[in-house]
């Protein structure tokens, strides 16, 4: 991963983590909602993977939004 590609996944993730947190929902629960595990939500959240499509829309579905407000900025 190069440095555009960590400041974008780090981006992502951050975003994932503060639309998680303003529906005060725990990193557990949340995982469990997407159908994905805890420790890879952490990963997400902190930038530290590169999250597959389908991975993304499961948590934009469970964040209500559309995917592009996750991806895209």
């Amino acid at each position: 991963m190069n440095t555009k590609e960590r400041k974008y996944f780090k981006e992502l993730g951050a975003r994932i983590k503060h639309l998680r947190e303003e529906k005060d929902i725990d990193q557990k629960s949340f995982a469990f909602e997407c159908g994905i595990g805890r420790t890879q939500l952490y990963m997400i959240e902190n930038g530290k993977t590169n999250p597959r499509l389908l991975t993304l829309m499961k948590i934009a579905k469970a964040l209500e939004v559309p995917l592009k407000k996750l991806v895209d900025f």
